[in-house]
Parts: structure tokens; sequence; C-alpha cells
């Protein structure tokens, strides 16, 4: 790990009832996906030191819920200072053990600073309701109330963002938590507990525990006082955390897989749509949920866009996300190489042509890094693997179409439907496509869909909920309706 300007960001430890915790369990060694290099090591937690964390933020609940919001509402800000003031730091770490470029690692630690504040705001904003009474002595009050204890279980993609939008509304509503951040990045969840000491966060209010994923997972939906699970990650885990938390009848919000298309009409602004889809593509080395799997290119612009696509992926300098030069980082681990060119070998055997790239990337002899090449396929056959599941990588797959029908089809013929994208200067179109694609999230001439003022998440087997905008503190609110009467 590169000097830090402050030390004590880099902690080892679970941190609960607002104490850093020894751990009980074997510890996990965090490598540079970069080179290999050690990051540090970290305490981890059996199950049953996992049930006191959760037991401290049921102890804390009732004294936070009752703390007025404009007083939780200073904390928040205090934190999403914080996070602001030690970005640089922040980012650092991140590259280190994720492997994002520096710069987008800072794009991401300014994002998650953004959530803390929005939902500093909005929990000033928990309005209840006065119903119209059928009778003249008696009046129907709506309160919207804290759930109760929520646990979080965070990806590794993105080790900060990911938190502060599913803790800040939480905290904001009333709701402790205990977060269990991905295996391969603990260390940007535990500065950013450090982070939520230094703001003054009661004890027990913030908690995160570090250990087995599918212990900690059955803990935090068994046990009683957990009333709310926030969840990203796989499809395939996220149903299996579902059917776990049917058993304590818990609130469940679930940001899942996608596997989004990218649609370029024939009246697209060809410049524009060329440079979304490397955006919308190769941020984070691909590894993104809303990431681009599919790009169709209407038949006239088709030759054009895939000629110069290419060039443009070929170009994109891969290697270490702290070379400040690096567009493309490396993949988070050895196994996603390996699948990456399962899908490369599985495309090429059914008759897709190989545009660019395709390899492991040479760096990964010289580095013990894992990076694979930007890679661009086009005309998979139906039946390729890469065209049914999510990438996760830097690689894409291209195809021509003939009309907005066919695309259509070809778009939603999927199970997933989180984020999806089309380039079109016909007005009437983009509210047409916009209306026919069955996603939770459609961009129009934009790589971007995502930021703290907008409703994030998908339908399907994308998931469940909302993340982001005012509608993201709803799933951490109850409802209680008062009758009063004898008025």
């Amino acid at each position: 790990m590169p000097d830090l300007q402050d030390a004590d960001l880099l902690r080892h430890r679970p941190f609960f009832s607002g104490q850093w915790q020894a751990g009980d369990a074997p510890p996990l060694a965090i490598h540079n996906p970069a080179n290999g290099a050690l990051v540090g090591e970290v305490e981890t937690l059996g199950a049953q030191r996992v049930e006191i964390a959760v037991a401290a933020a049921e102890a804390a609940f009732s004294a936070w819920r009752d703390l007025p919001a404009r007083d939780r509402a200073v904390l928040l800000e205090k934190w999403a200072a914080l996070i602001a003031e030690h970005a640089d730091d922040l980012a650092r770490i991140m590259t280190q053990e994720e492997g994002k470029p520096l710069a987008e690692a800072k794009g991401e630690i300014a994002g998650g600073a953004a959530f803390v504040k929005w939902y500093a705001e909005e929990a000033r904003r928990v309005y209840g309701e006065i119903i119209p009474s059928f009778a003249g002595d008696r009046r129907l009050l709506v309160f919207r109330e804290p759930v109760g204890v929520c646990a979080a279980i965070t990806p590794w993609n993105f080790p900060s963002s990911m938190i502060t939008r599913k803790a800040a509304p939480a905290l904001a509503a009333g709701c402790p938590v205990v977060l269990k951040p991905a295996e391969s990045t603990p260390f940007s969840a535990l500065a950013l507990a450090e982070l939520a000491r230094r703001a003054g966060f009661p004890s027990g209010v913030f908690n995160v525990v570090l250990g087995n994923p599918a212990e900690i997972g059955r803990v935090f939906t068994a046990h009683p006082a957990v009333r709310k699970l926030s969840f990203t990650g796989s499809t395939r885990v996220g149903k299996l955390l579902l059917a776990q938390a049917a058993g304590q009848v818990q609130k469940v919000t679930l940001e899942l897989g996608g596997n989004a298309p990218f649609i370029v009409f024939d009246d697209a602004d060809l410049d524009a749509a060329i440079a979304g889809a490397v955006a919308a593509k190769f941020r984070n080395a691909g590894q993104v949920c809303v990431a681009v799997n599919r790009i169709y290119v209407q038949e006239k612009l088709f030759g054009a866009f895939v000629a110069r696509y290419a060039e443009q992926i070929a170009a994109l300098k891969v290697g270490d996300g702290a070379d400040p030069q690096t567009q493309v980082g490396p993949v988070i681990s050895a196994r996603v190489l390996e699948r990456l060119e399962g899908l490369v070998q599985d495309a090429l055997h059914k008759g897709a042509e190989l545009v660019t790239g395709g390899h492991v990337y040479p760096l990964r002899g010289e580095t013990g890094g894992h990076f694979f090449e930007p890679t661009l396929i086009a005309r998979p056959a139906p039946d390729a693997r890469l065209l049914h599941e999510e990438i996760f990588g830097p690689l894409v797959t291209v195809q021509s179409f003939r009309d907005e029908a066919d695309v259509i089809r070809q778009a939603n013929a999927t199970e997933y439907g989180l984020a999806s994208y089309f380039y079109t200067r016909d007005l009437k179109r983009a509210f047409t496509v916009s209306g026919r694609l069955q996603y939770g999230m459609v961009a129009v001439n934009t790589p971007v869909i995502a930021s703290e003022s907008s409703p994030f998440g998908g339908i399907k087997a994308s998931g469940l909920g909302r993340e982001g905008s005012r509608h993201g503190i709803e799933d951490y609110l109850e409802y209680k309706t008062v009758w009063l009467a004898g008025l």
C-alpha cells in the first residue's frame, strides 16, 4: 500500500459496538489484482461474533430512531464532508485492493459522498399524512417510521459508493446498519467505518463485519432483529438470500445482474454513439452491472461503427490502476480471466468474428496481474453464451439489425432488466423505444445512468426496489396508521 496522508484510515479489524474488534476466524489476505502484491490482511468473524454485532445494532436502534431527524442529518453531513476531505487516500486504497484506475476511484469516492449528502437532506423530509375521515369525531394519521436494523451486503466492483448508497438512506431513516463488504475489498469499507466513527455516529449505529459470506448471510437472514436486507451482487446469490429472508419476512432490496443492450439507430450521431459505447463498456474494465454487453447497430451504420469502435478499443491503455495513464485496469481475479477466455472461445466456435482483442493481456506474465485485452466480437450466434450471461469484463459483442421492432425483440430477449442504452436523433423514437425496452433504466444518447438523485434498479431477474433519489429511503421505512376517535 502506498503512503497515505492519513495512515489511520487503513484498518484491519471489524468494527461494531463503536470499537475495532479482534477477529476469531482465519484472517483474509487481500492482493492487488494488478500485480499480485499483498495489500494486507484483515481479521474475520465467526457466526457468533456476527450475531453480537447485530445485537449491538439492535441495542442502538431505539435511541437512534428517536434522535431528531435534523440531528441524524448533521451526522450524515459530517460523514460526507470527511469522505470528501479524505478522497485521495480513499481512492488510493480502492485502487490497490480493487484495481480500477485512480481517476475512476476518485470519481467513485465523490459519488459516494454525494449519496451521503443527499440522504442527509432526505432525513428531514420523511413526512406523514392526514387522511380525510369518514366521521367527524375521528382523525386518520399516517406515520412513516424506521423499519429497524438493516443488514447490507455489498460487492467488490464499487467498494465505496455501494456502501454509502445503502447505509446513507438507512441511517437517515433512523435504522442502524450492519454491513458485510466483499471479501476482495474490505479496506474501503473499514476506512468508511473509521470516518463514520470520527463523524460521531453513536455506538452500534454503523457496523462492519468481515468473514465467510455464506455464514454471514445466514446470520443476517435468520436473526429476528434484522428487519431489512439490502444486497448487490449476482442474481444467483440474490435469489438464495431472498429465499432465506422469507423465513423472517424481511424487507429486501436486491440489485442483481444485468445484460445491457446498446442500440445505435441509423439517425444517431455516430461520433457520440461510439464515444458512449466506449464509456458505457470499459469503465472499471467492464466490471459494472450496467456495463454494455450487447451492441446493436442498424445496418446502414454497422460497418463504419465497427471499424471506428474497434480502433478506439484497441487504443485503450491497459495497466495498473495506479498509473495515471491507465484507462482499463485489471479484472478482479484469475477466475474471471478464465471465464472471459471461455466466453470468447465459445463465441468463435459458434461462428462469431473476433474483431480485436480476445486474449489474456501480456502484462499478466510480467507482473502477475489479471489483465484481459479490450475485446470486440462481431455477429455472435444466437446461442452464444456471451449473449445470455452477464460478461463482467472488457468484452463486448456487436451485431446489426433491420428495424425498430427487430432490435427491441433482440434487446428484450434476456432474463435481465437492469440498464439499457440507445442513440437516436428522432424525438418520437426516443419516447417509443424507451417505453418498449423492458429495463428499469434507459439511457438515451448518454452513457451515464446513475446519480444520487436518480432511482437506480432493475426489473425481472435484475432485482427488487430502488436505490438513490427520494425513492431510495422508502424501503427503510414502514407505514403506521393511527385512528383517533372520540374527538
